[in-house]
């Protein structure tokens, strides 16, 4: 058996007891709700000051969304999702995997192709967030929403919101992409209903009418 010359314990064992101190430090960190503001994760920032902590309970959280601000009560631990979705009513961000593996929830971050199921609400302070909801709206379709309906790329519609922020974001960086460009543009969304082609034809409709 393999002895670790630091711990002075077995390889296998040393395993063992690092998984458990890091899943019971986890399960802590997740029942009391304690968030440590960003940049001061060694406990002391630069300028020697003790940072500061945040929570449990509720602190004021002010975001820039879709060029207005918003201002909300909410616990630290709340994602930008929920901030979003339950505090503020901006359901056209969606909460399909709760894990950012689908796109589904995608929003911009200062321009930034961002899950915002897997970010803290208060990590968003002082960012300009753009949701589906501040794209266009149902009176005011931007130029790829509407090629979304021209080319019939939305079937099922929860992919939608997240798809079309997405390749907002595409088309905002590279106005004129190639088909293999639009593929790793959208890479990060899945769309279960598989109207992928259909999505592609979209973001090259809105290219070549010059819009976004």
């Amino acid at each position: 058996m393999a002895m670790n010359p630091e711990s002075g314990l077995p390889d296998e064992q040393r395993e063992k007891v690092s998984r458990r101190t890091f899943i019971k430090g986890a399960s802590a960190v997740a029942a009391v709700g304690v968030v440590q503001i960003p940049g001061a994760a060694a406990g002391i920032d630069k300028a020697g000051v003790e940072p500061d902590i945040l929570g449990p309970g509720p602190v004021s959280i002010r975001l820039r969304v879709n060029r207005s601000d918003l201002d909300v009560e909410a616990p630290p631990s709340t994602t930008l999702l929920d901030l979003l979705r339950d505090h503020h009513g901006l359901t056209g961000t969606k909460r399909v995997c709760d894990r950012g593996s689908c796109g589904a929830c995608t929003v911009l971050i200062d321009g930034r192709v961002v899950d915002s199921c897997s970010m803290l609400a208060i990590d968003a302070i002082g960012s300009e967030i753009t949701t589906i909801e501040g794209i266009g709206t149902p009176e005011n379709l931007s130029d790829l929403q509407q090629a979304f309906i021209e080319t019939d790329a939305l079937q099922c519609g929860f992919c939608t919101p997240g798809m079309v922020v997405s390749c907002t974001a595409l088309l905002e960086q590279n106005p004129s992409p190639d088909r293999d460009q639009i593929r790793q543009g959208i890479a990060g969304n899945i769309c279960r209903c598989g109207t992928y082609q259909n999505v592609i034809e979209a973001v090259e409709y809105a290219s070549r009418k010059g819009g976004k």
